[in-house]
């Protein structure tokens, strides 16, 4: 459902209009001034983008192949990786041992901002973390890290939202997709609320991320993967999600009840693809926790998958 301005046009449409008259203006003098980069490590740099959909700078973490300044011709496919709520595009690489596991083969890792609440979305009254994802750092990349337009994406909780629904909405934009532990159906019992509380956490308003539930039932279901999957047919995807522990175990009791509170809404959405015909590849385990823990792993598993669409070395 496309928010209106009082002239009747698409604030979507408006949004991509000004994104792309900004980005044309960012890079019309060479793209020089259109970053400004950190290195972090011997093949890792953080990179400022400016960002019209967002009305602001925003950062990306880029783990570069090896070997990329001494091939200054050659191009290179993408893998996306997105952050989940309550943290930060520093995440994959202080959990995970990403830098390490992609060195030797020949792909640039990207790993976007998505603000705190790790919604990648386009929010009703807000950012539009959709277009900046999709449209600007793609551009910032293809403009001055030689990416290809071979794309794939994978993410944790929102981030496995954002994932889902990025490839659900916008068919072909990526050769592959996964979710660990994503919020796959937002409109299943029990996800609204949540929703609402990741979004109230950081101090926003419930109703700034995609209105009532309720109210714009229309809005919401328009950014749900599950209501858009139908866009997926033809994607290669990996699901997974566990059934978690609500309350118990001898520590902490949140990442069991965080995972069992969206082991429907994974189950809903992969029944979705079911009735369409859509393949998946799902791992639905007992147990496990909402956390690095259990994502780390399903990273790996379904590494394979996106190496292939990536065209790159298992």
């Amino acid at each position: 459902m496309s928010h209106r301005t009082r002239d009747g046009v698409s604030r979507r449409a408006v949004a991509r209009a000004a994104t792309a008259a900004g980005l044309s203006a960012l890079f019309a003098a060479g793209g020089g001034a259109a970053r400004a980069a950190t290195r972090v490590g011997p093949r890792t740099v953080d990179v400022s983008v400016p960002s019209v959909a967002l009305g602001r700078s925003a950062p990306v973490r880029l783990i570069l192949p090896s070997g990329f300044d001494a091939r200054p011709s050659r191009t290179y496919p993408v893998l996306y990786l997105l952050h989940g709520a309550h943290d930060d595009y520093t995440s994959w690489t202080r959990e995970t041992d990403i830098e390490a596991f992609t060195e030797g083969r020949d792909l640039i890792v990207a790993m976007p901002d998505a603000g705190r609440t790790g919604i990648p979305s386009d929010w009703r009254a807000g950012p539009d973390y959709e277009t900046f994802q999709l449209t600007e750092v793609p551009a910032l990349l293809a403009r001055l890290y030689r990416a290809s337009g071979v794309r794939a994406v994978a993410g944790v909780s929102t981030g496995g939202y954002g994932a889902m629904a990025h490839a659900a909405r916008h068919p072909g934009a990526f050769a592959a997709a996964a979710s660990y532990s994503g919020i796959l159906d937002t409109t299943a019992p029990g996800v609204p609320p949540l929703v609402d509380a990741i979004v109230a956490r950081e101090g926003l308003l419930p109703p700034s991320l995609w209105g009532n539930p309720v109210l714009n039932l229309l809005t919401w279901r328009d950014f749900n993967p599950r209501a858009r999957a139908e866009g997926l047919r033809g994607t290669p995807l990996y699901v997974s999600s566990g059934s978690g522990v609500p309350g118990g175990g001898a520590g902490d009791w949140l990442p069991g009840a965080l995972e069992s509170l969206l082991w429907p809404s994974a189950h809903l959405f992969a029944d979705a693809l079911a009735l369409l015909r859509i393949p998946v590849t799902t791992h639905f385990y007992a147990g496990g926790g909402h956390d690095w823990a259990y994502w780390k792993g399903e990273f790996t598993a379904s590494w394979p998958m996106l190496a292939r669409a990536l065209g790159v070395p298992v």
